[in-house]
């Protein structure tokens, strides 16, 4: 009985904390910004720098390829002493650069045809020589773009081959000239090596912390979704068959023929059993969820900087250019296998996000461009660099699969009693289809009951025993009653996706008490996969009635579950200060002030205020969902 006391002592303790946050009117969330700073380095006139290649340079340097055929070297990039970079041509009259790498003294970038090789002999940062290192096949077709390279320790290039896209439908691949939908090795003497195939528009390419080679591709015809996967010769990755029909040819590693591949509809990793006697299929490592976390994949970088971009040292950094904005990968290896979890981390760029390169401080440059793929950054190119200014955002830092769920570990120490709370979290999985039609909806769509979770003695980890977990099925997890145990803040990003391609053996939990907030009337169901707490309103307080107010607790959970239907439903048109397709979140909150029923009733049947497109009825919202667009909108700073 003490303890019992002792328990609820402690959670009402734990709500009535919770007022430092929310009853001053005048807090608001931090943001992305607060942690890491865009700065844009401005262009000058004439230039077009649709960034196809950003590489930083251990002088201080940085070189750009661009779509258009040239590199440009950029002398102080980093804007020191208030000065602005000086730009100078260094190469020109090339074919669609999409791939800048350095190494002795030499840049090396694919161009639409071949590989070549740019020396600058007397050091006045202009090439002098113009070297093909090797050349491939052409049809001319407008989507056969050319990805790359990348440098391996032995002096080895990667590059990828985009297929080209034909009728009777636009986005259809085919390989129609040699290699088109294979990554191909490349040696420093020019020989070229067909390495895996089944890629379809691979413009992501880069090395995780151990130095594997990953590449990222992006929602189509056989993919349902965008991911990143490892690669390891004789692969067949991403699924698109149409590189298959390459595979015959006496240098090829890979077994698997193109009648193999059949339009079944069934998830890939259960085609890739099916015909596991053939050949080798692999599984994406981490998927990225299509219109949640990207609608392009980009570049993949991985953080080596030793802490000077923040807590997440050995982390992957994926770009995403359609929705111009970059999430983090955490990964991990079991049982042989890639796999880990995504999560948002920086959205708003003024363009679309397609390179990314490690400055000599630990920033990112990051190059951008949006012609002719457009992106929700409304810029047509740019130049960015993004620094962390030494604050710590209250983050999910890694989330690691366990044989009975999985283990969060935060970058602050946590609250316990919200953080114990299983209503707290809201679990789900799901795949995608392996199909010829272009993408896939989310499949096999089923909840996760949360038996459990036990909160370390340091609040930084947070183990989750779950039942339900399925392997090879994306698990999406939603914390949005954890609040940070010092300011009582949620996290700046609540939710990610873990694949599980495997279940870790081990020690499993035993003896774990379920334990739900005051608030919680269910506490023997699970909630349901649209999540119970987003789709009904909280049962002790009415919200959206004149005068009448939300406690403490529920106004940080309001805003936060808020955040997150922002994220999925509004994300692509508003961001918080950077102006996309629609008005900036802070343009909208200083418009509707106080008044949150005017924000609903426009986000319902919205008119026409601005030049450019009309904005649609938000019909797929509920008058819940709405409720908490409207709130989180009027608390971000």
């Amino acid at each position: 009985m003490k303890k019992k006391v002792l328990c609820l002592f402690l959670c009402l303790m734990a709500v009535i904390s919770l007022a430092g946050f929310a009853q001053n009117p005048e807090t608001k969330l931090p943001t992305e910004n607060d942690y890491y700073k865009m700065i844009t380095l401005p262009i000058p006139e004439g230039i077009v720098l649709e960034g196809g290649g950003v590489e930083a340079l251990p002088n201080g340097k940085l070189a750009v390829s661009t779509r258009r055929g040239e590199v440009w070297m950029i002398e102080n990039p980093y804007m020191k002493d208030g000065k602005n970079p000086y730009f100078k041509l260094f190469a020109q009259g090339l074919h669609e650069i999409l791939g800048l790498a350095y190494r002795d003294n030499a840049f090396y970038v694919a161009q639409r045809g071949e590989l070549t090789k740019l020396v600058d002999k007397n050091g006045d940062d202009i090439a002098d020589t113009y070297e093909t290192v090797t050349a491939w096949d052409l049809t001319g077709n407008y989507h056969e773009y050319s990805f790359g390279p990348k440098i391996m320790p032995n002096g080895d290039m990667v590059v990828t081959f985009n297929v080209g896209f034909f009728n009777p439908e636009w986005w259809i691949g085919r390989s129609k000239a040699k290699w088109r939908g294979w990554m191909v090795k490349i040696s420093p003497d020019g020989k070229l090596t067909p390495y895996a195939a089944g890629v379809r528009s691979p413009a992501g390419l880069g090395f995780n912390a151990e130095g594997d080679i990953f590449y990222a591709d992006n929602q189509g015809d056989w993919i349902g979704s965008g991911f990143i996967t490892h690669v390891e010769q004789g692969d067949f990755v991403g699924g698109n068959p149409a590189s298959l029909d390459w595979a015959g040819e006496p240098n090829s590693p890979v077994a698997l023929r193109r009648s193999d591949i059949t339009d079944t509809g069934k998830p890939l990793f259960e085609v890739s059993e099916m015909l596991k006697d053939k050949g080798k299929i692999k599984t994406p490592s981490v998927w990225l969820p299509h219109g949640i976390l990207g609608v392009s994949t980009s570049d993949i970088v991985t953080d080596k900087t030793n802490g000077k971009f923040g807590i997440f040292e050995n982390q992957v950094f994926v770009g995403d250019q359609g929705q111009s904005k970059i999430m983090r990968v955490f990964l991990e290896k079991v049982k042989g296998k890639y796999q880990g979890a995504v999560f948002p981390f920086r959205e708003g760029f003024a363009s679309g996000v397609l390179r990314m390169s490690w400055g000599t401080d630990g920033s990112m440059f990051v190059g951008q461009t949006n012609r002719g793929w457009g992106s929700t950054g409304k810029a047509p190119y740019a130049l960015q660099r993004l620094a962390w200014n030494g604050k710590m955002p209250f983050e999910i830092k890694t989330m690691s699969a366990k044989p009975d769920g999985f283990e969060l570990e935060f970058t602050k120490p946590v609250d316990k009693a919200s953080s114990e709370f299983i209503d707290s979290y809201i679990i789900k999985s799901f795949t995608y289809k392996h199909h010829a039609a272009y993408g896939s909806p989310m499949i096999n769509e089923q909840e996760c009951k949360i038996k459990g979770i036990v909160v370390s003695e340091d609040g930084m980890k947070a183990r989750l025993v779950v039942e339900g977990l399925r392997q090879n099925y994306v698990h999406e997890i939603k914390a949005s009653g954890i609040l940070s145990k010092d300011e009582k803040l949620p996290l700046l990003h609540n939710f990610g996706y873990y694949t599980l391609n495997e279940i870790p053996d081990g020690e499993k939990l035993t003896n774990v008490v379920a334990k739900y907030s005051p608030k919680s009337k269910v506490q023997n169901k699970v909630a349901t996969v649209k999540t119970a707490v987003i789709d009904k309103p909280q049962t002790t307080a009415k919200t959206g009635k004149k005068g009448e107010k939300l406690t403490p607790e529920q106004l940080a959970a309001e805003v936060s579950l808020g955040k997150q239907v922002f994220q999925e439903s509004c994300s692509t048109c508003h961001a918080v200060d950077q102006k996309l397709i629609g008005p900036t979140i802070k343009e909208m909150a200083e418009i509707y002030k106080g008044n949150p029923n005017a924000m609903i009733q426009w986000i319902k049947a919205p008119g026409k205020k601005r030049t450019g497109e009309a904005m649609p009825a938000q019909s797929h919202l509920s008058e819940r969902q709405l409720k908490l667009v409207a709130q989180y909108i009027l608390n971000v700073k």
